[in-house]
């Protein structure tokens, strides 16, 4: 027969059982509380170590001189998204976006190269694959200079960080061997959709033997990436949210500026980065910079930069060559 403690004691037991599990936790068999490892707060030393050490900087590739003797190496880029960004990566399909992706084809994209080209500054394109399919004959603006290169940008500007491995890499080959059917390159080079890397993407691109990755934020100079704390070989050059046109010109978003404010924002970051003798890497979007007045910011900053001297620009496959030769990287 239970006696009147006997009931109390096993409904207080209950209740910090239930207590235990609301706030995230759990008893042993010897009643021992336990720290829930699904709560980021409790985790133990050894995961938080292996979470933020799954892709990591390593060395330090900048080297002592830029060719030349330049100070600064300026890096100019450009994510030729078109329609992608536009509503096909995300099946959100709409004819407004739609026609601004396009714009991106047929009128900045041209004015962007006619610039580049004028200006006799080697640049990068990366181009989601599907943006290439949609209008190939941008493949052919941007080679008849003979100094720009086209890198791979994914497949449809896939959300790759939802992906699993295997579609993840299955995209990024069919996107490699689609621009090289059009435009009769290997792309050396791979930026992720949206600047971010799944748990697979590093090792995805090592296997694919891409010379170098531009996606990530660790440093302003280039450097060779760690996989779990090992060397890797591959060469990143670094970009940054300050350093891309999309967010700070969208007219929608709440971080909108003047083009003109851009242009100086960018011009203090490469006169900091002449001082320092390391690199400037700017990322922009044909469909966002290529308007007339953002035009005119760019050619500002381009007229500051040529001023300034001592610079050598360049594309990111030979700025990656570059600093592996520097560095004694085979």
């Amino acid at each position: 027969m239970k006696t009147k403690w006997q009931g109390r004691s096993r409904i207080g037991s209950g209740f910090l059982l239930l207590t235990c599990l609301v706030a995230g936790l759990s008893t042993s068999s010897k009643g021992q509380t336990l720290l829930d490892s699904d709560e980021p707060w409790n985790w133990p030393e050894e995961r938080v170590f292996a979470e933020v050490n799954r892709v990591r900087a390593g060395r330090d590739l900048n080297p002592p001189q830029w060719p030349g003797g330049a100070r600064v190496a300026v890096l100019l880029s450009y994510d030729v998204d078109n329609e992608t960004v536009q509503g096909l990566r995300n099946g959100e399909i709409s004819v407004g976006p739609l026609s601004q992706g396009q714009y991106g084809a047929r009128v900045a994209l041209p004015r962007v190269v006619g610039l580049m080209d004028q200006e006799q500054i080697p640049s990068t394109f990366f181009f989601p694959a599907w943006s290439l399919k949609l209008a190939p004959e941008q493949a052919g603006v941007i080679q008849a200079s003979g100094q720009h290169e086209i890198a791979v940008h994914g497949w449809i500007h896939e959300l790759n960080t939802q992906l699993d491995a295997e579609t993840e890499e299955r995209l990024l080959q069919q996107a490699v061997d689609e621009i090289e059917s059009i435009a009769g390159i290997r792309p050396v080079g791979y930026r992720a959709p949206s600047w971010n890397h799944s748990p697979n993407t590093l090792s995805i691109v090592r296997r694919m033997g891409f010379l170098y990755e531009s996606s990530l934020m660790h440093d302003d100079r280039p450097y060779e990436l760690l996989q779990d704390g090992e060397a890797t070989g591959v060469v990143e050059l670094p970009v940054d949210w300050i350093l891309d046109d999309a967010p700070l010109f969208n007219p929608l978003g709440a971080r909108y500026m003047n083009p003109r404010d851009v242009m100086q924002m960018w011009i203090d970051e490469f006169d900091r980065a002449w001082e320092e003798g390391t690199m400037f890497l700017l990322t922009m979007h044909p469909h966002v910079i290529g308007h007339r007045s953002r035009m005119v910011a760019l050619e500002g900053l381009i007229a500051h930069i040529k001023a300034k001297g001592q610079v050598w620009f360049a594309t990111h496959e030979q700025a990656a060559r570059y600093v592996r030769a520097q560095a004694g990287m085979n």
